[in-house]
């Protein structure tokens, strides 16, 4: 039996849309000769589709379009596969949550099964109770086709062996269940977002669970990004001895087709799992979906000479196309005359246009409109952080101006670090549309800067890359008062980042971090930092997800609370 696997890039919300592209992926996978095909979770709505998903006529209009589309391909191939279609159903029962997680079999023109998600996940970025209702507890449908009985699972439905998981989310397993009930494969649609080091956990373990019950498995991913979520495709078959015999590529689209119960694997697509080949196609994706799923087609940005504009002008300059990305350079008087050389030199290697407006006659409006107010009310106090905010602010008013006249998107250009102690300007640098690499701590960005010279991203960026050595090399700074350098107000980041990995990711107090052999005030500094700056991050724009744990939809701290113990 051949399965075809539909990995589909779909958009949220768009219901008739993502049904024309299953259509496409359909007819392709029956070119190849496909005796069954899969789509992703909730493929007709895009997945996640969090709130539209509370209104009913929503819901409703996407299982109409499933029974649609069920006719139509019928119509179409009389005599094709099977297609198990992921889609929410209203719930009709008059009790529990109003929809069903479904994954449908459609055959001959109909919907002939209809299997509900059973495990639903509630941690980090998910939140799948607040509107859905879980299926049979244990419960996975079996499904006679071909003279085969399949067993129907949905994404989390896979991650819950006893024997795998030493702590495990839910007291039953749907997979468990299949095997019981006589199952001779499993059938999985997945939209399993991506984050770094997840793909070798995710084979590693739906290899162990084919081994462990003797049943091989076709699992169809989504791939795209959605909102702050980038998801990595890699749909796959597994042969029930646990040997990957088919994967599809990562980050892109792509109809594979390959047989369900084989035993020799096909040739599998390159797939370099280091961190920043992974982060560099995680954000080039992440920010092409973000700014077209939004209507925009062009890209805005800041460059300053440092190493984090400079990674966030090579990413847009990659997912936009360098001709639709403008990078403005803004220097004031304690710009060094290398920051503007530099600036000026990448955006030259990265084919990007560029503007230059100094502030410094702005500066000195600020400076006389505020003269008077700040001699009444702060008397004795000389220039400080309110004067460094301020070109920050001015910068960020520019960049505004120029994203709202020209209909751009204005990317932020601060990454994780940087935000997690509040180490940037509200209404600032913070100012924009996307935060391109505020999932990314600084000692990630130079790795990753180092990756994209290797890769040569650009068009005249010559033997070196594009990102110019003296980028990488100068000490960071702001450069918002003469010879500023970050380690005047923030530990070296190479101590700062591993600080912010246990506390952020890791969730461990200032106590537990301090145990492990860190200095304690340091520590408690970091950790008192990280709260402090929480109402900034609630303002902050959307960014792209890489770690295992993140700032946005996954981070839920309370903005009024006392400090961790």
């Amino acid at each position: 039996m051949r399965v075809g696997l539909l990995q589909i890039n779909p958009v949220v919300g768009d219901i008739a849309g993502n049904a024309a592209r299953v259509r496409a992926a359909y007819a392709r996978a029956v070119a190849l000769g496909a005796d069954l095909c899969l789509t992703p979770e909730l493929v007709l709505t895009g997945y996640p589709a969090r709130d539209l998903l509370l209104y009913e006529g929503f819901a409703a209009a996407a299982r109409a379009e499933a029974g649609a589309l069920a006719e139509r391909v019928f119509t179409e191939y009389p005599e094709g596969p099977a297609l198990v279609l992921g889609c929410p159903e209203l719930n009709t029962s008059g009790q529990g949550k109003r929809l069903f997680n479904s994954a449908l079999w459609c055959e001959n023109g109909l919907v002939r099964v209809s299997v509900r998600k059973s495990l639903l996940p509630t941690y980090d970025v998910f939140d799948e109770a607040r509107y859905f209702e879980p299926g049979p507890p244990g419960a996975s449908e079996i499904v006679e086709y071909r003279g085969r009985k399949l067993a129907l699972t949905i994404c989390e439905d896979l991650w819950n062996d006893k024997d795998y998981w030493p702590h495990r989310l839910y007291p039953v397993d749907p997979v468990e269940a299949a095997a019981a009930a006589g199952a001779e494969a499993l059938l999985n649609l997945s939209a399993s977002p991506f984050s770094l080091r997840k793909q070798m956990l995710r084979q590693d373990m739906l290899s162990a669970i084919c081994k462990k019950r003797g049943l091989p498995l076709a699992y169809c991913n989504q791939v795209g990004g959605n909102d702050e979520l980038v998801f990595d495709g890699r749909s796959a078959v597994f042969g029930a001895d646990g040997t990957l015999l088919a994967r599809a590529e990562g980050f892109a689209e792509e109809v594979l087709v390959a047989e369900l119960f084989g035993r020799a694997p096909q040739e599998l697509p390159a797939d370099d799992l280091s961190a920043p080949a992974e982060t560099w196609r995680a954000l080039v994706l992440g920010t092409r979906d973000y700014l077209a799923k939004c209507g925009f087609k062009k890209a805005l940005l800041g460059l300053s000479g440092g190493i984090d504009s400079a990674v966030v002008a090579a990413v847009a300059a990659a997912a936009m196309g360098p001709e639709n990305v403008c990078c403005v350079l803004m220097p004031s008087p304690w710009s060094s005359r290398g920051s503007v050389d530099d600036s000026l030199a990448l955006a030259r290697n990265l084919g990007v246009k560029t503007r230059t407006i100094p502030i410094e006659p702005l500066m000195r409006g600020f400076e006389a409109a505020l003269a008077d107010s700040f001699a009444e009310l702060a008397p004795g106090k000389g220039p400080d952080i309110t004067e460094e905010n301020i070109q920050s602010r001015i910068r960020g008013n520019l960049l505004m101006a120029l994203s709202n006249k020209t209909g751009a998107m204005l990317l932020t250009t601060g990454n994780k670090s940087e935000l997690a102690v509040g180490y940037c300007t509200i209404y600032g640098d913070m100012s924009g549309g996307f935060a391109v690499i505020s999932d990314l701590p600084k000692t990630q960005v130079y790795a990753l800067a180092r990756h994209i010279n290797v890769l040569h991203v650009s068009p005249a960026g010559g033997p070196n890359g594009p990102i110019p050595q003296a980028i990488i090399d100068k000490a960071p700074s702001a450069e918002l008062r003469p010879d500023q350098k970050d380690e005047d107000s923030l530990p070296p980041y190479d101590v700062l980042d591993a600080i912010l990995a246990l506390h952020v990711e890791k969730e461990k107090t200032a106590a537990e971090i301090a145990a492990a052999g860190y200095d304690a005030a340091t520590v408690a500094r970091v950790c008192r930092l990280v709260k402090g700056a929480e109402f900034k991050r609630r303002q902050a724009a959307p960014g792209i997800k890489i770690a295992w744990r993140s700032f946005g939809s996954g981070w839920r701290m309370p903005l009024a609370a006392a400090p961790l113990p």
